[in-house]
């Protein structure tokens, strides 16, 4: 669909970076889009750092683009992304009325599973209520785990940064929920396909005119190149493809299998995705 946005992800936190967990969120990402016919364009990670977060943040609103940001939305002194999000779009924050009262819907229901009376004015139970302060002008996003929302918020050149929680088991559902509640009409609107060869006996420097030139003749399609040196069935081989629209994709890789061909390379199997 010509003008449809693309599509992000900011995934927050210094224990990505540091090793100390692994990022799921990406492939998820990518498997939740891919299922209705969407995919990524971009990924960042950021760590624990106010002004890099910031900075981050106000590229993603300043885009066009659909973001999402996994992590850094809770309320204790190392979680900054709502500061952040209010400071890169230049508005207050306050507490949303609608997450305030589903903040205390979970409280109370934790009051009762541990068979305590629901104390509102308890220093931590006001604590809490801090997961719920946004920017002036979000949206809440479910939480189908624990009620603890996420939030939306759109910015003045059209970037939207939908932001959840790092916990998959809450972040992955609901970024779901965003796509099939705000995104559903770009669903299998604008479906990419890459299909490519195995190319034995080349390097890239003698395939790169041969990829520039039909790039160049065939607007809207990439080709792209993907070379290995130990790959345990076909060994050293390039992978050469092309990727785009569905229909753009079927015209123009014909013509490069013609060209590779006439190249006299030998070549190994397709593959589509």
């Amino acid at each position: 669909m010509e003008g449809a946005p693309s599509f992000g992800l900011i995934i927050v936190g210094d224990e990505i970076l540091s090793g100390k967990r692994a990022d799921k969120h990406m492939p998820k990402t990518i498997e939740l889009l891919a299922a209705r016919g969407l995919h990524l364009a971009w990924a960042d990670y950021v760590g624990d750092v106010p002004d890099r977060l910031t900075a981050t943040l106000e590229r993603a609103f300043a885009s066009r683009d659909v973001v999402f940001s996994c992590g850094g939305i809770g309320a204790t002194p190392d979680d900054h992304t709502r500061q952040c999000a209010a400071r890169a779009l230049g508005e207050p924050l306050q507490l949303h009325p609608e997450a305030e009262a589903l903040i205390r819907e979970r409280m109370q229901d934790t009051a009762r599973e541990q068979g305590v009376p629901y104390e509102p004015d308890r220093a931590d139970n006001v604590h809490r209520l801090n997961m719920g302060v946004f920017p002036q002008r979000a949206r809440i996003i479910p939480n189908p785990y624990n009620k603890i929302p996420g939030f939306s918020c759109h910015g003045p050149a059209g970037g939207t940064v939908h932001f959840v929680p790092g916990f998959p088991v809450m972040a992955w559902p609901m970024i779901e929920w965003v796509l099939d509640h705000h995104y559903a009409h770009l669903a299998h609107q604008n479906l990419q396909r890459e299909h490519s060869v195995v190319v034995y006996g080349s390097i890239e420097a003698t395939l790169t005119p041969l990829m520039e030139r039909l790039e160049h003749d065939h607007a809207g399609i990439r080709i792209f190149s993907l070379p290995s040196v130990d790959h345990p069935e076909h060994g050293r081989h390039i992978e050469l493809g092309v990727k785009g629209q569905v229909a753009l994709v079927d015209k123009v890789f014909p013509l490069l299998l013609a060209e590779l061909r006439s190249m006299d390379l030998p070549l190994g199997p397709e593959l589509v995705r």
